[in-house]
């Protein structure tokens, strides 16, 4: 395995003067597992004022290939630490993080045949879990320096996603080594805190601060050790991941940013132009006036995508029309029906019932496909 670093776009954080399109975002999965870490150690309430202060409800979604601006990601993690009252809420939950819960990115990882080739793999599809950060390996001599740049870094809340992130690059590395490996060292990019030890007893190895980006350092040759338990390889390529995410190197523009996030709304019940506005650091008011300069607008955008949505759940599931209503955040069935109606010219049992005889869903309306991102 050669020296290489730097195959992710170097990361960025969103300031004042940034054209609100470069707003950095990453895969939910992200965060998959911490709502229930965060209830079972400090308690509902905690997990409930995170949200609220996220605008988004992450337990309802973190399972889905969807995406959230980063800004929602340290907001939540800052809000825990507030309510908990653990300055390193990230530090606490680090050792619940695990790749192996980051979807089918992480199955691609993990369906590597050695640790060189499942780094290697981070490396390159990092642009399929998010927008901004930096995956590399860089090899010197007999040491390996396994790095993670986030984008997110700057933004209040940062220590927790980097130790967060050393849990998540360490995860790797565990799936492949012998139980009783530990690294040469964890480099974090945060200020040196007053108990610096506390980190060495949760990591288990040195830790330094005030470095340049989260890296594992190991020993070379350990790049060639294969799975440490004998499980069944994920047979994933590049093109599975295509097929289910998208690639964030092509979210270039606010719409692209929005549609994402709208979407991540619609799967979590609730869809809020405030929500939207927030997590991309801006009012209500600079949101509108610069979609409406892209030629669209939050509701039509959130039409579009419920609507989405909705032909999705009731051409594949048999839930009900009140169910998928409520699910979708509409007040009523009532006003679900009238919005689908006016979005594809008929009612829902309709299209459920056109569907279930035209082909494997021949009668799906074009707006299922505008925009056709998530």
């Amino acid at each position: 395995m050669t020296p290489t670093s730097h195959f992710a776009p170097v990361p960025h954080r969103l300031s004042s003067g940034s054209p609100l399109g470069s707003t950095p975002v990453i895969c939910v999965v992200a965060l998959a597992g911490v709502p229930a870490f965060v209830r079972n150690t400090f308690g509902d309430g905690v997990l409930q004022r995170a949200n609220e202060a996220a605008l988004l409800d992450i337990e309802a979604i973190e399972d889905q290939d969807c995406f959230i601006p980063q800004l929602t990601m340290t907001t939540f993690a800052e809000a825990v630490a507030k309510q908990a009252g653990e300055e390193f809420f990230g530090l606490k939950v680090a050792p619940a993080l695990s790749i192996a819960n980051y979807g089918c990115w992480g199955q691609y990882i993990l369906g590597a045949v050695t640790l060189g080739e499942a780094l290697q793999r981070a490396v390159a599809t990092v642009g399929f879990h998010s927008k901004g950060d930096v995956f590399s390996v860089v090899v010197a001599d007999e040491l390996v320096r396994v790095s993670y740049g986030s984008a997110a870094k700057g933004q209040p809340g940062y220590r927790h996603v980097a130790c967060g992130s050393a849990g998540v690059v360490l995860s790797i590395c565990k799936l492949f080594l012998p139980e009783h490996w530990r690294p040469l060292r964890i480099e974090l990019d945060i200020p040196k805190p007053k108990r610096p030890q506390d980190f060495e007893d949760i990591f288990q190895c040195p830790v330094a601060f005030d470095a340049q980006a989260v890296s594992i350092c190991l020993e070379s040759h350990r790049l060639a050790s294969g799975p440490a338990r004998c499980t069944p390889r994920a047979l994933i390529t590049p093109e599975d991941l295509a097929r289910s995410r998208v690639e964030c190197l092509t979210l270039t523009g606010l719409q692209d940013i929005i549609v994402q996030q709208i979407w991540s709304q619609v799967l979590s019940g609730h869809v809020s132009i405030e929500s939207a506005a927030r997590s991309i650091n801006t009012s209500v008011r600079t949101l509108q006036r610069e979609l409406h300069r892209e030629g669209t607008d939050f509701r039509s955008i959130s039409n579009a995508m419920r609507t989405k949505r909705a032909c999705e759940l009731l051409r594949q599931t048999d839930a009900s029309i009140t169910e998928i209503a409520t699910a979708l955040g509409y007040s009523d069935s009532a006003h679900f029906a009238r919005a689908f109606r006016h979005a594809t010219g008929m009612a829902p049992q309709e299209y459920r019932l056109l569907g279930a005889t035209a082909n494997n869903g021949h009668a799906r309306s074009d707006v299922e496909d505008q925009p056709s991102h998530p």
